[in-house]
C-alpha cells in the first residue's frame, strides 16, 4: 500500500503529522466518540437516530509559558465535544459533509486553533462505515462567527388572508418596513380547501405546502416580498435589508426541537420562528387571538 493510500485511511492524526507545516504547533485529538442523531437525506433516515463516529484532530498555537496547569489556557477537549453537540442540536441535517464543515467552523472561531481535521461516519447504514473527512486551516477559511446575527433582531408579522388581499396591504407593509428592523412576514393556510390524509405526518407536510402556496400569493402582491425557506436564506435577507415572507417547510422539518403543534396553526408557528429568530415582537395582522405564554412580545393590528 502507498504512502499516500495508508494516510487516505490513516487517523486523522497521522495525516495531521505528514502535513504538519514548518511552524510547530501542539495537537489535541479526540478519538471515536459516537453519539446518536437524526441525520440523513434520505425519508427511511427521518425521525431514527443513527449512530455517528466522530475523529477530530485540532493544531493549535503553542500554549503560552507558564501555563500554571490552567485549564484557561489551553484549547479544552470539552470545546470540540461542545462544537459537535452544538451543530447537532442547530437544526436537523441532511449531509455529513455539512455537519463536518460546520463542526469545522465552530472549532476555528476558537483563538488557539490553526488547523483541523474531522471524521465523521455513520455506523448502521450498512456492513461498514461510511463517512467524510475534511481538512480546514484558519488561514484558508474565513471563520465565520458563531452567532454573528444575534444583533438583529427581526420583526415577524403575521398576516392574515384578510390583510392580504385588503387594498391598504402595500401601505402595511410600509408600516413594517418603517420600524427599521428586518422583517419577516408568516401567513396562514390558503382560504381554499387542503387536502386531508387522516395522517398527522402526511397532514404536516400538506399543511406546511398551503402555507408556503399562500406565501407566494402574499409575494405575488407585492415585489418587495421575497419567499425564502432556509435559516441560511432568512439571515442574508436580514443582513441586506430584504422583506421576506417565510415558506416553512424545511425549517420546520428540519428542526431538532420543532413546534409541538399541528402545522395548521399557523400562529403557533410564527410565534416559533419568532423565538427562534430573537425577534424584537410578533405582530399578529388579523382579527386573531393573542396566544399566552410567548418569549417574545406579541401585539395584535388588527385586520
Amino acid at each position: 500500500m502507498t504512502t499516500d493510500t495508508s494516510l487516505a485511511f490513516a487517523h486523522p492524526e497521522e495525516r495531521a503529522v505528514a502535513s504538519a507545516p514548518a511552524d510547530p504547533r501542539d495537537r489535541i485529538s479526540l478519538r471515536d466518540h459516537i453519539v446518536s442523531a437524526d441525520i440523513g437525506a434520505f425519508q427511511q433516515e427521518r425521525g431514527h437516530g443513527q449512530r455517528l463516529r466522530f475523529n477530530v484532530v485540532v493544531e493549535v498555537r503553542p500554549a503560552p509559558a507558564p501555563l500554571e496547569d490552567d485549564v484557561d489556557r489551553i484549547l479544552s477537549y470539552d470545546r470540540i465535544t461542545e462544537a459537535i453537540a452544538a451543530e447537532l442540536a442547530a437544526e436537523r441535517l441532511n449531509l455529513l459533509e455539512t455537519l463536518a464543515e460546520r463542526v469545522a467552523e465552530r472549532i476555528l472561531a476558537e483563538p488557539q486553533a490553526m488547523r483541523v481535521f474531522v471524521r465523521i461516519e455513520k455506523l448502521d447504514r450498512g456492513p461498514g462505515a461510511l463517512g467524510v473527512e475534511i481538512v480546514r486551516a484558519r488561514a484558508a477559511v474565513p471563520v465565520a462567527a458563531i452567532g454573528g446575527q444575534a444583533d438583529l433582531h427581526p420583526v415577524v408579522a403575521w398576516i392574515s388572508n384578510e390583510a392580504i388581499a385588503a387594498p391598504g396591504l402595500a401601505a402595511r407593509l410600509d408600516r413594517l418596513q418603517a420600524s427599521g428592523a428586518p422583517v419577516i412576514l408568516a401567513v396562514g393556510l390558503p382560504d381554499a380547501p387542503v387536502p386531508e390524509t387522516g395522517q398527522k405526518p402526511t397532514q404536516r407536510r400538506i399543511d406546511l405546502l398551503a402555507i408556503e402556496q399562500n406565501a407566494w400569493m402574499l409575494a405575488a402582491r407585492d415585489r418587495r416580498c421575497v419567499v425564502v425557506a432556509t435559516r441560511t436564506e432568512i439571515d442574508w435577507a436580514m443582513k441586506h435589508g430584504q422583506m421576506v415572507v417565510w415558506a416553512p417547510s424545511k425549517i420546520v422539518l428540519d428542526a431538532v426541537d420543532g413546534p409541538k403543534g399541528p402545522a395548521r396553526d399557523s400562529i403557533a408557528l410564527a410565534l416559533w420562528l419568532a423565538e427562534q429568530m430573537a425577534a424584537e415582537r410578533l405582530e399578529l395582522h388579523g382579527d386573531v387571538s393573542v396566544p399566552a405564554g410567548s418569549r417574545v412580545p406579541v401585539i395584535a393590528c388588527g385586520a
